[in-house]
Protein backbone atom coordinates (compact mmCIF):
# COMPACT_ATOMS: atom_id res chain seq x y z
CA UNK A 1 0.00 0.00 0.00
CA UNK A 2 1.37 3.41 -0.91
CA UNK A 3 -0.40 6.94 -0.33
CA UNK A 4 1.25 9.79 -1.64
CA UNK A 5 0.05 13.31 -0.31
CA UNK A 6 -0.01 16.60 -2.65
CA UNK A 7 -1.24 20.12 -2.31
CA UNK A 8 0.24 21.72 1.33
CA UNK A 9 1.65 24.68 0.51
CA UNK A 10 2.10 28.16 2.55
CA UNK A 11 -1.25 30.37 2.42
CA UNK A 12 -2.51 33.32 4.76
CA UNK A 13 -4.95 33.36 7.51
CA UNK A 14 -8.52 32.88 6.03
CA UNK A 15 -7.22 31.39 2.68
CA UNK A 16 -8.09 27.75 1.24
CA UNK A 17 -6.16 25.00 0.27
CA UNK A 18 -7.03 21.20 -0.87
CA UNK A 19 -5.03 18.64 -0.29
CA UNK A 20 -4.75 15.21 -2.38
CA UNK A 21 -3.65 11.20 -1.28
CA UNK A 22 -3.40 9.29 -3.97
CA UNK A 23 -3.52 5.76 -3.18
CA UNK A 24 -2.46 2.62 -4.41
CA UNK A 25 -2.30 -1.01 -3.34
CA UNK A 26 -5.63 -0.61 -1.13
CA UNK A 27 -8.91 -1.76 -0.93
CA UNK A 28 -10.95 0.86 0.63
CA UNK A 29 -14.33 -0.95 1.43
CA UNK A 30 -13.55 -2.61 4.77
CA UNK A 31 -11.46 -0.08 6.49
CA UNK A 32 -11.15 3.99 7.67
CA UNK A 33 -9.40 6.19 5.89
CA UNK A 34 -8.48 10.04 6.49
CA UNK A 35 -6.29 12.91 7.48
CA UNK A 36 -4.25 13.55 10.59
CA UNK A 37 -1.67 16.19 11.22
CA UNK A 38 1.24 17.36 13.24
CA UNK A 39 1.94 20.54 14.52
CA UNK A 40 6.00 21.11 16.00
CA UNK A 41 5.93 20.01 19.53
CA UNK A 42 2.30 18.49 19.68
CA UNK A 43 0.87 15.45 19.43
CA UNK A 44 -0.45 13.66 16.25
CA UNK A 45 -4.07 14.62 15.70
CA UNK A 46 -7.01 13.23 13.53
CA UNK A 47 -8.77 15.43 11.69
CA UNK A 48 -11.30 13.58 9.00
CA UNK A 49 -11.99 10.40 8.28
CA UNK A 50 -14.27 8.29 6.14
CA UNK A 51 -15.50 5.18 7.89
CA UNK A 52 -15.90 2.03 5.86
CA UNK A 53 -19.75 3.41 4.98
CA UNK A 54 -18.37 6.25 3.17
CA UNK A 55 -19.25 8.40 6.43
CA UNK A 56 -17.32 11.09 7.43
CA UNK A 57 -16.16 12.37 10.57
CA UNK A 58 -14.39 15.70 12.18
CA UNK A 59 -12.57 17.07 14.92
CA UNK A 60 -14.34 19.61 16.58
CA UNK A 61 -11.38 21.82 15.45
CA UNK A 62 -12.22 21.87 12.10
CA UNK A 63 -15.80 21.40 11.33
CA UNK A 64 -17.51 23.76 9.24
CA UNK A 65 -13.89 24.62 8.01
CA UNK A 66 -12.97 21.34 6.11
CA UNK A 67 -14.50 18.76 4.06
CA UNK A 68 -13.08 15.70 3.15
CA UNK A 69 -14.14 13.51 0.07
CA UNK A 70 -12.77 10.58 -2.13
CA UNK A 71 -13.14 9.87 -5.69
CA UNK A 72 -13.02 5.83 -5.81
CA UNK A 73 -12.57 5.52 -9.63
CA UNK A 74 -9.35 7.47 -8.73
CA UNK A 75 -8.61 5.99 -5.51
CA UNK A 76 -8.02 9.23 -4.30
CA UNK A 77 -8.82 11.30 -1.01
CA UNK A 78 -8.87 15.18 -0.73
CA UNK A 79 -9.02 17.73 2.41
CA UNK A 80 -10.74 20.97 1.06
CA UNK A 81 -9.38 23.15 3.67
CA UNK A 82 -11.49 26.88 4.03
CA UNK A 83 -10.86 29.56 6.72
CA UNK A 84 -7.64 28.55 7.75
CA UNK A 85 -6.23 29.56 10.47
CA UNK A 86 -2.58 29.76 11.87
CA UNK A 87 -3.21 26.96 14.64
CA UNK A 88 -3.78 24.75 11.50
CA UNK A 89 -0.34 25.29 10.70
CA UNK A 90 1.29 21.13 10.44
CA UNK A 91 2.32 18.09 8.86
CA UNK A 92 -0.72 16.62 6.97
CA UNK A 93 -0.95 12.74 6.31
CA UNK A 94 -3.51 10.62 5.04
CA UNK A 95 -4.05 6.99 6.84
CA UNK A 96 -5.59 4.02 5.79
CA UNK A 97 -6.74 0.96 7.27
CA UNK A 98 -8.20 2.17 10.16
CA UNK A 99 -9.78 0.36 12.75
CA UNK A 100 -11.90 3.50 14.22
CA UNK A 101 -12.91 7.10 13.31
CA UNK A 102 -9.11 8.25 14.82
CA UNK A 103 -7.74 5.08 16.04
CA UNK A 104 -5.56 1.64 14.67
CA UNK A 105 -4.55 3.19 11.33
CA UNK A 106 -2.15 0.90 9.55
CA UNK A 107 -0.58 2.64 6.58
CA UNK A 108 0.71 6.23 6.30
CA UNK A 109 1.54 8.87 3.44
CA UNK A 110 4.52 10.67 4.23
CA UNK A 111 2.53 14.07 4.61
CA UNK A 112 2.56 17.56 3.09
CA UNK A 113 3.43 20.55 4.98
CA UNK A 114 0.72 22.88 5.57
CA UNK A 115 1.40 27.04 6.59
CA UNK A 116 -1.16 29.24 7.34
CA UNK A 117 0.50 32.80 8.12
CA UNK A 118 -1.58 35.38 10.04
Amino acid sequence: VQLVESGGGSVQSGGSLRLSCAASGYTASMYYIGWFRQAPGKEREGVATFDSDGRATYADSVKGRFTVSQDNAKNTLYLQMNSLKSEDTAMYSCAAGGLGYFVGYRYWGQGTQVTVSS
